[in-house]
């Protein structure tokens, strides 16, 4: 049975912060929801119940500050952790932060790997379940951690785009995904790749999760893209 990863809903108004978050994210295998402003985040905090919020201080109108305060004041979302992001680094202002409510607070600039750790560590605090740095379905076993995956006890030669699409598929086993939602997640948005080279590493794939005579758990959409099942 595949086991579910927590979402994370990133705040930040900077779009291009926002996708490389979101991008590094969804490669450890999380869910991620973007707001690109305090008022969109309080909508979709109701809409999503996120596991996990990453905010940044700096926004027009509603600050990071003033929407943290706001969602630590109300019973239905004062137990989500808050990791907090700024480019302000004095001491006062981490106090500040985390004052004001934030669980966890990152001063600018930041390096993507202690970020990370820092929201494993938050998500351990609060659902040790939801925390969990593997990915199962049958009899397929993704470590997110050390980026290995194997399948019967058996480990899986794969390269790091298979492991990406891999994961996207034991994210939502049964979920039929397009060949453009493979791409954003496996290359980014940023990178232009021919949808095409979706099914060349689809193959790749395939073969990896075969290499030892078991059954192909991958199942061809015809005209709309693949699935796990």
């Amino acid at each position: 049975m595949p086991t579910g990863q927590p979402t994370i809903l990133i705040v930040d108004d900077e779009p291009a912060l926002r996708e490389v978050l979101a991008y590094n994210m969804q490669s450890a295998g999380y869910e991620v929801v973007q707001a690109a402003s305090g008022e969109e985040a309080l909508v979709l905090v109701q809409e999503v119940k996120p596991d996990l919020i990453v905010l940044d201080w700096m926004m027009p109108n509603l600050s990071g500050i003033a929407l943290c305060r706001q969602l630590k004041a109300r019973p239905q979302t004062h137990a989500i952790p808050i990791i907090m992001l700024s480019a302000r680094s004095d001491e006062a202002d981490k106090v500040r932060g985390l004052e004001t409510g934030a669980d966890d607070y990152v001063a600018k600039p930041y390096s993507m790997a202690e970020l990370m750790a820092r929201i494993r560590a938050q998500l351990r605090r609060v659902s040790p379940a939801a925390a969990a740095e593997t990915l199962k379905y049958d009899d397929i076993i993704v470590d997110l951690e050390s980026h290995k995956a194997s399948r019967a006890g058996k480990p899986l030669r794969m390269g790091p785009t298979e492991f990406r699409l891999l994961c996207t598929f034991m994210e939502k086993p049964g979920r039929v995904f397009s060949r453009d939602q493979l791409l954003d997640r496996a290359w980014g948005r940023d990178v232009y790749v021919d949808s095409r080279t979706v099914d060349v590493h689809i193959g790749r794939l395939r073969k990896a999760l075969t290499a030892f005579g078991g059954s192909d758990p991958l199942r061809t959409v015809r005209g709309a893209g693949y699935a796990l099942d």
